[in-house]
């Protein structure tokens, strides 16, 4: 039997469709998902569990000229398939392919461009306003999941666009789970609409009156108002009355996430409704394959595994990744110090603090998708003497700039700050590279930098971080560490000193001294190890802080040899080679400095290697630097 799939090229296709035609598609684009993600990786259970819901959505409504804005690309792989990208969905994250995420640029279906969460009512919001100004009668609808109402931007949209009274639908894509298990009051909320039964059965009886009524003008919207309101009345006076319902919005649901009928019969009828309308939609994440919805913190976003045994295919013997050090590392000093406790914004797995969660639960907190919150909820904490690690992608600490300003950095409190996947992270692309921390972080008085070159100086870091004072920050990469022995005993790392890395070069007579920082230390050694078989004297320094620089170690390096070379996996601006500049600028030493780092650009998603090949992070092109820099005479070497 032919697919559909490969005959679906618009949206406008797909409304002809039987129930059984649609039930045929689905089960096709399962297939094609987890063929494609079992051999690229990517977001596999979230979009498995929005199937159904996104052919209702594109049969209900006029894309795309009807807007649909998702809440982060997890849920928009079908939404790709349905709109001509079958056959570029083999390149999904792939260097030169289509994202996994979604993109203005790559699609005039895709509305907004999403990658954090929590974004998506308040870009539906600017969208149906600016509808509305300009005399436009489109519909805007924004897809949310569950979790990303954690994240107080949406509650703030929420708020703004009930009291503005704007036409727009939210669908609430509730799947009980963001990455890891959702936290919070509002999660709480929503189980108990999920669990009760009373509630369920009136809320189909609302479903009915709206699928049989005549829905117009005002009639629709006070016949919607009084069922919502017999039904807080019936069953949930405790609630502090239905929350969606009292911050203006018309609230319908539960829904079956999975029935494409009912879903597309619930949009039609909210189509018609006046103001601001949400939809609750349950769906199971992982659904349609059992390993997935067995476990779908694992698939959330596996890279490739075996699709008949669902084994996620790992290097043997590959070195424990930079996240996990971090996690059996904050175990460890927790069972040794009851002051310290760990704290996540809903990444637990993400950022290993999953170990703290399973070996000292009463040491660990997630916060939910709040990274403001967890920064100054960790203030708070420290006010009382007690230690808070807080572990945050660098990505999203982004969102979290004002609070460790002004909550930890002007009050000079000691928060460590654990900032995973710093640098170029490959696949996942623009949106989730952590190229800015170094420059947002050195920045603010009173922070300190420090990035280590191995999963060995990691623990070391983290130890100095939890027990030196003040505010500081420990930026790691993305991937595996290097093999080195983890057993050493933990030790207080010199603040602001770093170390020369091949010491049987003489650094005072040396011809160029390269400073590689962080994950950048060892691909520094590794070029000045070639330089120096070309009889080329370069000194590799680790510098291990970016704030407070060694500053007697580089102004002697760079009396020394006349020529520096850093190298770093930030952007060039504002990092770690333009604080080297500024030190020498104090001190009135002008000597040629080659800042190797990230242009001005958002690096695109590929992988990692062809990332950091790109922007020179590699020891070849920091030899190709240092010859020219050095300008060997004929026959030196």
């Amino acid at each position: 039997m032919s697919r559909i799939l490969d005959t679906v090229e618009s949206p406008a296709q797909i409304r002809g469709l039987t129930d059984e035609q649609l039930d045929q598609l689905a089960g096709e684009i399962r297939s094609q998902i987890i063929t494609t993600v079992s051999k690229r990786g990517g977001h596999l259970a979230p979009n498995l569990g929005t199937v159904e819901l996104t052919l209702a959505l594109h049969i209900a409504f006029d894309t795309p000229r009807d807007l649909l804005v998702w809440d982060i690309g997890h849920q928009a792989y079908t939404h790709k398939l349905l709109t001509g990208r079958l056959g570029k969905f083999d390149t999904l994250k792939q260097f030169g392919g289509i994202s996994g995420y979604l993109r203005r640029d790559e699609s005039p279906y895709d509305a907004f461009g999403a990658s954090h969460a929590s974004t998506s009512i308040s870009a539906a919001l600017g969208m149906a306003v600016a509808r509305d100004m300009e005399g436009k009668d489109f519909n805007v609808v924004a897809i949310i999941g569950d979790g990303a109402l954690t994240g107080g931007m949406a509650l703030e949209a929420i708020n703004n666009a009930g009291a503005m009274k704007h036409k727009l639908i939210v669908v609430l894509n509730d799947n009980d789970k963001s990455i890891s298990d959702n936290v919070g009051a509002l999660n709480n909320y929503l189980g108990q609409i999920r669990a009760d039964r009373r509630f369920r059965r009136l809320r189909g009886t609302a479903k009915r009156l709206l699928q049989d009524m005549p829905v117009v003008g005002d009639l629709a919207v006070e016949m919607a108002g009084r069922t919502v309101r017999s039904t807080r009345e019936f069953i949930a006076p405790s609630r502090s009355d239905l929350v969606f319902s009292e911050l203006g919005f018309t609230f319908l649901g539960p829904f079956d996430g999975h029935n494409v009928h009912q879903m597309v019969s619930v949009f039609e009828k909210a189509k018609e409704i006046e103001g601001p309308v949400m939809i609750q939609v349950l769906t199971k994440k992982g659904k349609g394959f059992a390993f997935a919805e067995e476990d779908a913190t694992k698939f959330h976003g596996p890279g490739a595994f075996n699709v008949d045994t669902g084994q996620v295919v790992k290097k043997a013997g590959a070195p424990p990744s930079y996240s996990d050090v971090v996690g059996n590392t904050l175990v460890d000093l927790c069972q040794h110090d009851e002051r310290i406790v760990g704290i996540t914004a809903a990444m637990a797995e993400g950022t290993g603090l999953h170990k703290l969660q399973s070996q000292v639960p009463d040491r660990y907190f997630d916060v939910g998708i709040c990274e403001q919150h967890a920064i100054t909820f960790a203030a708070g904490i420290a006010t009382q003497g007690m230690i808070p690690v807080v572990a945050i992608y660098s990505t999203f600490l982004q969102r979290a700039y004002d609070q460790i300003i002004h909550d930890v950095c002007v009050q000079n409190l000691h928060v460590p700050i654990l900032l995973d996947r710093a640098g170029i992270v490959g696949e996942d692309g623009a949106t989730q590279h952590g190229v800015f921390d170094i420059g947002f972080l050195r920045a603010m008085p009173n922070m300190r930098v420090m990035a280590p070159k191995d999963e060995g100086e990691l623990r070391q870091m983290m130890y100095t971080a939890v027990y030196m004072d003040g505010p500081v920050a420990v930026r790691l990469p993305r991937g595996n560490g290097v093999g080195v022995a983890l057993d050493d005993p933990y030790a207080m790392l010199p603040i602001g000193k770093g170390e020369i890395l091949n010491p049987e070069v003489d650094a005072d007579h040396a011809d160029v001294a390269i400073l590689g920082y962080g994950d950048m230390a060892l691909v520094g050694k590794a070029a000045a190890a070639t330089l120096v078989g070309e009889g080329i004297r370069a000194v590799a320094v680790n510098p291990r802080w970016a704030k407070p620089l060694d500053e007697e170690l580089i102004l002697r390096l760079a009396r020394s040899t006349g020529k520096l070379i850093t190298i770093e996996n930030h952007l060039a601006a504002t990092g770690f080679g333009s604080a080297v500049l500024e030190l020498l600028n104090r001190h009135e030493i002008f000597i040629p400095v080659k800042i190797i780092a990230i242009d001005d650009v958002f690096v695109e998603h590929g992988s990692q290697a062809i990332l950091k090949d790109q922007q020179g992070l590699t020891a070849d092109h920091i030899v190709e630097v240092a010859r020219k820099l050095v300008q060997v005479p004929a026959g030196r070497h």
